[in-house]
């Protein structure tokens, strides 16, 4: 599978669990599109995975997200968006820079999230539980429509056309 055409200046909002293949899908397209919550934790304190990192981490993506969108530039945000206020902050921010929004939903069922999860580097390994939590949290593709994101592509649809994966992949390049 090749990467999703956007919209040009398009926000891409990628919703799934821990260890659900996020980076892998968002490293099929150009570094600089990409911005990734791990990638600033990782900046901050040398562990992608140190949550006391997460509000610095935020702060950097929001800015680049600004930087990005006031520009006209896509943003391919590859990070877990499964808490509906996060959504909602994101939606707000394409909307005030009048940007098309899209929402990748990864919504692969949770024993493959689980066994990719455990697959992933040791440093990039998710407690069980948060990838539970998060795989429960996880909206269907009607519920993303309601909130407000112009297109929403189920990740189960788009792995239907056969082609193979790319392989496992960080948000670092």
């Amino acid at each position: 599978m090749g990467p999703l055409t956007l919209p040009a200046g398009a926000l891409c909002v990628l919703v799934g669990a821990p260890g659900s293949g996020k980076s892998t899908f968002a490293a099929r397209y150009p570094d600089t599109w990409r911005v990734c919550l791990d990638s600033y934790r990782r900046m901050a304190t040398d562990v992608e995975a140190d949550q006391s990192a997460t509000p610095v981490a935020a702060e950097i993506q929001n800015l680049l997200l600004d930087a990005r969108l006031s520009r006209g530039l896509t943003a391919v945000v590859d990070s877990t968006n499964v808490f509906p206020h996060v959504r909602a902050g994101l939606l707000a921010r394409a909307r005030y820079w009048q940007r098309p929004v899209t929402a990748v939903l990864f919504d692969l069922p949770l024993p493959t999230v689980e066994a990719q999860n455990a697959d992933r580097d040791r440093d990039r390994v998710v407690p069980l539980h948060i990838v539970r939590e998060h795989h429960q949290l996880l909206p269907d593709a009607d519920q993303l429509h309601h909130e407000g994101f112009d297109a929403v592509h189920p990740i189960s649809e788009l792995l239907a056309t056969g082609t193979p994966p790319l392989p496992r992949s960080t948000c670092m390049p």
